[in-house]
């Protein structure tokens, strides 16, 4: 790997950790997005979840007085639910279902609450959280806005749930690294020194991202998240459908 892609991957890593600093999601959306660019499929989910355990792991210590451990259980349950499923049926990844899937996410932030009232801090939703959520995460690399509609609608204020939820982004996509690691062989010693180079870069952009959290009000807060992963998931959406055209 050239030095300008590591100078790319670093500035990536920056500006999605901040992003993901201050909303708790969007930042390993836009990452992804970059890794695809440059990196196989599998590799790219692994790195960028090797990457998302720094940003994630350095938030989730930043906030860790304000991280709900009851819901982060359950969650963690439904997770080993779903990566035993697909263990079970030997899942790999392809391009286009990765990015139409991303691509489709937003929709679910939009569901009226009285469709869909998801609340993570009821038991057996946050399980369904963490059996979902993780699921995607293991299938397609990312699940912010399936995670998110757990969370955006649940009485906790913005700092608990971006702590609840960085939390449960480490044991994750820490799954998710073993997942395709052992599946399937998706990292080598150059793509573990990009996570390396990336690392000092995700927790520079934590930091950011938690200081501008502190200043963003509970309604803003919310507002600006619904539209950030609306506006990724058409990128997303879009480059799926175009890679199923005919060349």
């Amino acid at each position: 790997m050239s030095l300008l892609l590591y100078g790319f991957v670093a500035i990536a890593v920056l500006f999605t950790s901040t992003l993901s600093g201050v909303f708790g999601m969007a930042g390993g959306l836009v990452l992804l997005a970059a890794l695809l660019t440059v990196l196989p499929v599998a590799t790219a989910i692994a790195v960028q979840g090797a990457i998302q355990i720094v940003a994630n792991g350095s938030r989730a210590i930043l906030s860790r007085k304000y991280i709900d451990w009851r819901i982060l259980g359950m969650i963690c349950v439904g997770l080993v639910a779903a990566a035993i499923l697909l263990f079970i049926l030997r899942y790999t990844p392809d391009l286009a279902t990765v990015c139409i899937a991303i691509g489709l996410m937003p929709i679910l932030v939009w569901i009226p609450n009285h469709w869909l009232a998801l609340d993570a801090s009821k038991p057996h939703h946050a399980f369904l959280c963490g059996f979902l959520g993780g699921g995607l995460n293991l299938a397609v690399g990312v699940s912010g806005p399936t995670v998110d509609i757990f969370f955006i609608r649940t009485q906790m204020d913005r700092r608990t749930i971006v702590a609840t939820k960085a939390a449960t982004q480490v044991v994750s996509h820490a799954s998710k690294v073993f997942f395709y690691v052992a599946t399937a062989s998706a990292m080598v010693a150059g793509d573990w020194l990009i996570v390396l180079v990336a690392a000092p870069f995700a927790i520079a952009g934590t930091n950011l991202g938690y200081h501008i959290l502190q200043r963003l009000s509970d309604a803003g807060f919310r507002a600006w998240t619904r539209w950030i992963v609306t506006f990724i998931g058409i990128f997303y959406l879009l480059r799926g459908l175009s890679l199923l055209l005919p060349a």
